[in-house]
């Protein structure tokens, strides 16, 4: 789902080069280190992690791709089984109670047919022994692309987009929030905003890649 090479028997979704070729994230420093430091003074999070490092026109870009536009939504699956396996028993996020993904605008939705965050959050949710929550966290305007927007930029077109619906079923959680990558972190950003209006929650930030 990578390269798009012919799989060998013992090879699941990723061929035997591309997973040596992934820029995989050090989980125990790099991989928190770095998303910690984009929220850093701008939201507080209990933990946060990074799977995988995006490079321009590197496999990680390619990976997101066919995930997010060639309905490759196994790649989803395998990114949540694989970061999942690596926070069982990680203090930072064995205690979440509930997983969201950050939603997409229906329209967009119905056109694209599934959000590329639902199957990695799905694992993610079920490796933790979370429940998985798609109907929580609700984007109510659809915005325009942001690959090229400056971050100032993207912060105004993300303001107040997001709202809650039924919140209280999050009051008293710790709650993790999924996206598929962050790059200036302002989605995260906003949605942490309306999520830090839920009574007594925590917030725990895990993305399939960064782009440092």
């Amino acid at each position: 789902m990578a390269c798009h090479s012919v799989l060998n028997d013992n090879e699941v979704h990723f061929c035997t080069g591309c997973r040596h070729e992934f820029p995989v994230m050090n989980l125990d420093r790099e991989g928190r280190s770095i998303i910690e430091k984009v929220f850093r003074g701008r939201i507080h999070l209990k933990s946060a992690v990074a799977l995988l490092r995006f490079e321009k026109k590197g496999i990680v870009q390619q990976l997101l791709h066919n995930l997010k536009y060639k309905g490759q939504e196994e790649i989803g699956t395998a990114l949540g089984k694989w970061l999942g396996s690596e926070l069982q028993g990680d203090n930072g996020f064995t205690t979440v109670d509930v997983v969201l993904p950050v939603p997409v605008h229906k329209s967009k939705l119905k056109k694209r047919g599934y959000n590329q965050v639902d199957s990695f959050g799905r694992q993610l949710a079920q490796k933790l022994n979370a429940e998985y929550l798609d109907d929580i966290l609700i984007k109510t305007s659809a915005t325009a692309t942001k690959v090229f927007q400056r971050r100032f930029k993207r912060w105004q077109n993300n303001h107040e987009v997001f709202e809650l619906n039924n919140a209280e079923r999050l009051v008293g959680k710790n709650i993790l929030l999924v996206d598929d990558i962050v790059t200036t972190g302002a989605t995260i950003e906003q949605c942490a905003q309306v999520l830090n209006s839920v009574q007594d929650a925590k917030l725990c930030v895990a993305a399939m890649a960064i782009a440092e």
